[in-house]
C-alpha cells in the first residue's frame, strides 16, 4: 500500500473521488495517529491533540497541491474541515486561506498557483534547494530523505521528490511529531523563506506556510539570520545535476542567473483508504 500521496498525470483507474477519499483520510487520521506518533515525544499528546495536529498536517498537505478541477470540487469538504478544528492559530491562518480559495474560479486558482510555486524562486515547494541549493548535496539530500520513508515503512510511489512539502507533510502527518516532522524541522529556514516570499507577494498561501510555521519551534536568531541571507543572496550553486536521484524536468537546474524551476508538479493524488497503521 502507499500511505503517502501518488503522483501521476492521470488518476489511477478506479481511484474514489477527492471529495470521499478526503472524508476517509480524515476519520483515518483521527482513529489512526500511527505508531511514531503513539512512541516516543517529547511529551504525550492526549488524544485530541493527536488528532488535531495529524489533521492539521493532512489539511496543509491537501491546500498545498496543485488545484486542478478535483480539489476544486473538493473545497466545501476542505472548509468544513478547517472549520471542525479546534480554535489555535493554525486553524485561523487556514480559514483565512479557504476564504480566499472557496471563492476563486478554479483558473484563477491555477494561474496563482502556478505563479507563486512555479516561477518563483523563493516560492518553490522543494525544501531540499533551499539548504543545498544546486549542489551535489542536494541529490544526496533527496536520497537520505527518500531512505528516512522507507525506513519507515512508507513509499511515495516515485511520481513526485521526497522533498516536496505536501509529500513531506503527508509523511509527518502519519509518521507523528518526532520523526515525521523532523525533515520539517529541519527545513525551517526554507520553510520561512517560502512564507517570506509569499507575504512579499501578497499571496493567500501565506496563510497556508504561517499555519505550518505554527507546529513548528520559533526561529533562533541564527535562523533569522540564515532567512535574510538566502532571501539576499540565494541558496548555493553548482553546475552540477541531481544525480544519483535523477533529473529534475527538462530544465533541469540551469547555472545562476538562468535559473528554471522545477516543471509543474502533477496532482497529488490520495492513497487507498487501507493503509499501514504506523511505521514498522
Amino acid at each position: 500500500m502507499n500511505p503517502l500521496p501518488a503522483t501521476g498525470t492521470e488518476r489511477p483507474e478506479g481511484a474514489l473521488s477527492v471529495g470521499a477519499v478526503i472524508r476517509s483520510r480524515v476519520r483515518a487520521a483521527v482513529r489512526r495517529p500511527g505508531r511514531a506518533a503513539r512512541s516516543a515525544r517529547p511529551r504525550p499528546l492526549t488524544p485530541e491533540e493527536a488528532e488535531d495536529r495529524a489533521l492539521l498536517l493532512r489539511l496543509l498537505s491537501l491546500l498545498l497541491q496543485y488545484p486542478d478541477g478535483e480539489l476544486a470540487t473538493a473545497r466545501p469538504v476542505l472548509t468544513a474541515a478547517v472549520e471542525a478544528l479546534a480554535p489555535s492559530a493554525a486553524a485561523a491562518h487556514l480559514a483565512d486561506f479557504t476564504d480566499w480559495f472557496t471563492e476563486r474560479e478554479p483558473e484563477a486558482l491555477e494561474r496563482h498557483y502556478v505563479e507563486m510555486f512555479d516561477l518563483r524562486r523563493r516560492s518553490g515547494l522543494y525544501l531540499t534547494y533551499y539548504l543545498h541549493g544546486d549542489t551535489r548535496r542536494r541529490g544526496m539530500a533527496l536520497l537520505t530523505l527518500a531512505q528516512r520513508y522507507r525506513a519507515a515503512g512508507w513509499d511515495t510511489g516515485g511520481g513526485e521528490l521526497p522533498d516536496h512539502l505536501p509529500v513531506v507533510l503527508e509523511f509527518a502527518a502519519l509518521a507523528g511529531p518526532r520523526a515525521g516532522e523532523a525533515p520539517l524541522r529541519q527545513h525551517r529556514r526554507g520553510l520561512e523563506l517560502i512564507h517570506h516570499a509569499l507575504t512579499d507577494a501578497d499571496s493567500p498561501y501565506q496563510h497556508v506556510l504561517a499555519a505550518l510555521l505554527t507546529l513548528l519551534p520559533p526561529p533562533t536568531e541564527a535562523d533569522l539570520r540564515a532567512v535574510a541571507e538566502l532571501a539576499a543572496q540565494g541558496p548555493p550553486a553548482e553546475d552540477v545535476g541531481l544525480d544519483p536521484y535523477g533529473a529534475y524536468g527538462a530544465g533541469e537546474f540551469a547555472p545562476p542567473g538562468a535559473f528554471v524551476p522545477p516543471g509543474q508538479a502533477p496532482p497529488t493524488l490520495m492513497p487507498p483508504l487501507s493503509t499501514p497503521e504506523g511505521p514498522r
